[in-house]
């Protein structure tokens, strides 16, 4: 065989076909935008379970179909819709032990599943610490435990993200020493209630800036310490935003982080930035992140397994500096000329300034002070203040 084809059985649709995969996070923007990618590239995959909880007093299947309602899955439905019958959702929950899965939903994985994708996390930065904990790292040990009981596992991708490691300049693809002991930690969450524990937060993140990043790291090396028992992989994407083209070119389905920023901006509520203009932020399309996700997921896959095998550490990031603040502010700013939002309250303005104290002077001039007078506007016009 000629050395620049592709032996078929290799490829990465012949790879994914007959395999059952276990999805946690499926209802988040990468756990949606995952599926999709991985019914329509992929059609011949056995099943895809996901871990749903109720919410709202929606039951999971429900909610299962109301996700599938979305634009996101338009080119699906019109082409593959027998694909959706693939997804089997599962009833659990992260923050609980062992996701409070039923014994018979655990025998199923363990009996069927050959894939894990451990995607589910919160990503709210002011969550608290036992919160955090329990979601990020607990939901991780509890993941390596069922996937050391899976009979036929190939492989177990833990999506991360690039940003736990932030006292080393440079972020190499490895892991790197924990800020502590994911098992203490675990345990002093169980043990401590939120008020004692929320005391002692303040000194356990030391230098991280949040419990979503502590968390995080400790997850990390959770994976590490059960990869020598397992097929395990650490996917680290930086700032995960809207596509680039796949399915839908510019998709976005949330405001958190920079997309929150842009809303607000375009809207004219947010008017002052305290940083640099000439500050740089690392941003990653989705379907960028996902099909590393699955590429990495394939080169596990066809790797045999050894307890002395390579860990697979993967950092899905831009390697050089992205645009400034400035030079996206100004782009956003020239596209709101031509498509403004609706709903624009004043003409979209973001100015940004490191000294502290003219940021906070600005932010009462420019956002607090005409918030007020607006309020006062709608209150006596017999309009409800916003």
């Amino acid at each position: 065989m000629d050395k620049n084809t592709v032996d078929p059985t290799k490829s990465i649709p012949s790879f994914y076909a007959g395999q059952s995969i276990f999805l946690t996070g499926a209802t988040g923007f990468i756990g949606k935008v995952y599926i999709e990618k991985i019914l329509r590239s992929c059609p011949d995959v056995r099943e895809i379970f996901i871990l749903m909880r109720p919410k709202k007093g929606i039951n999971i299947n429900e909610r299962l179909e109301k996700m599938l309602s979305l634009p996101l899955f338009d080119k699906l439905r019109e082409k593959q819709s027998l694909n959706f019958k693939k997804l089997i959702p599962v009833l659990g929950d992260i923050s609980q032990e062992n996701f409070n899965l039923s014994v018979a939903d655990r025998q199923m994985l363990i009996e069927r599943v050959t894939i894990i994708i451990h995607n589910a996390a919160s990503v709210k930065f002011n969550d608290s610490l036992k919160y955090a904990i329990f979601t990020n790292t607990r939901s991780t040990r509890d993941i390596c435990i069922l996937a050391e009981n899976i009979k036929n596992l190939i492989a177990l991708v833990y999506v991360g993200t690039a940003y736990v490691h932030l006292d080393n300049p440079f972020i190499e693809e490895k892991v790197y020493p924990p800020i502590a002991d994911w098992r203490k930690m675990i345990k002093v969450a169980e043990i401590l209630d939120e008020h004692n524990l929320s005391i002692f937060t303040a000194k356990c993140l030391d230098y991280i800036p949040n419990t979503y990043l502590f968390s995080k790291n400790l997850a990390e090396s959770v994976i590490h310490e059960y990869s020598s028992s397992l097929p395990c992989a650490i996917v680290r994407p930086s700032i995960v935003t809207n596509s680039l083209k796949d399915p839908i070119p510019g998709w976005i389905d949330n405001f958190n982080g920079p997309m929150g920023l842009c809303a607000f901006g375009g809207k004219g509520l947010f008017r002052v930035a305290y940083g640099s203009n000439c500050t740089s932020q690392n941003d990653m399309p989705i379907d960028i992140v996902i099909n590393t996700i699955i590429l990495v997921t394939w080169k596990l896959g066809l790797t045999t397994f050894t307890p002395k095998s390579t860990f697979l550490v993967i950092n899905c990031t831009f390697p050089e500096k992205s645009t400034s603040f400035q030079v996206e502010t100004n782009i956003i700013l020239k596209l709101l000329k031509k498509i403004p939002l609706e709903g624009t309250v004043w003409t979209p303005r973001v100015v940004f300034t490191k000294s502290l104290i003219i940021y906070y002077v600005l932010t009462m001039l420019l956002q607090i002070l005409p918030a007020i007078i607006l309020d006062l506007i709608l209150k006596f016009s017999g309009h409800q203040s916003v």
